[in-house]
């Protein structure tokens, strides 16, 4: 039987600027939420993500979220940082040249930085490997239901990440699935996972210094 695991796919601390979660505490949650791995999506750093993916006893992947001009993008299995700000496309190859995976995080959320806009063209393109079907902090479930039919339409497959900011949040949502190694096993894996998540409306927006 295939051993599953317990999946963040989006997570802040101090270093994004925005958050309260100390990268400690990060860890400290992710264990108490019965969580086995975590992206730290920091905005435009990795450098947080990548000591803790070298120190700590959960298994921390290296991500970024990434602001262009049209929107934010997620990078996954990231090793070095990429700029903000950049042309859409530039990011992707960036993050693809690493050997990273790309996603939209939470394409339909007008309180953010939000891809929407260009979300479907995006997708059909090719050049995106999978949506965030579920985001903790999305302002609506009617937000989240789009995500997912955007995935559905394109063939896709969704993640799911608390977006935590603040201790509270982390493992607000995350997926189930089959263990997986490198950025393949992950995409092919994400096709049997299974999202839980708990909408958090109400969780603090915290503002960059």
């Amino acid at each position: 039987m295939t051993a599953l695991v317990r999946v963040d796919c989006h997570l802040h601390t101090t270093a994004s600027g925005d958050s309260v979660l100390r990268p400690d505490e990060l860890v400290d949650r992710a264990r108490e939420a019965g969580l086995d791995v975590v992206f730290v999506t920091d905005h435009h750093e990795v450098v947080a993500a990548q000591r803790l993916a070298a120190s700590a006893g959960i298994r921390v992947l290296v991500g970024e979220e990434i602001r262009t001009p049209a929107g934010e993008l997620l990078g996954l299995f990231l090793t070095e940082r990429i700029p903000y700000v950049l042309p859409v496309d530039e990011v992707i190859d960036r993050i693809h040249a690493q050997g990273g995976l790309v996603c939209l995080p939470h394409p339909y959320d007008e309180v953010r930085s939000s891809v929407g806009a260009i979300a479907d063209q995006l997708c059909a393109s090719g050049r995106v490997d999978a949506v965030e079907v579920f985001n903790a902090k999305a302002g609506t479930a009617e937000v989240n239901d789009r995500a997912a039919e955007l995935a559905r339409r394109h063939g896709l497959p969704g993640t799911a990440g608390s977006d935590a900011h603040d201790p509270d949040g982390v493992g607000a949502a995350y997926l189930e699935m089959p263990d997986f190694a490198t950025p393949q096993e992950f995409l092919a894996a994400l096709r049997g996972a299974r999202v839980v998540g708990t909408l958090r409306p109400h969780a603090p927006r915290f503002r960059r210094p």
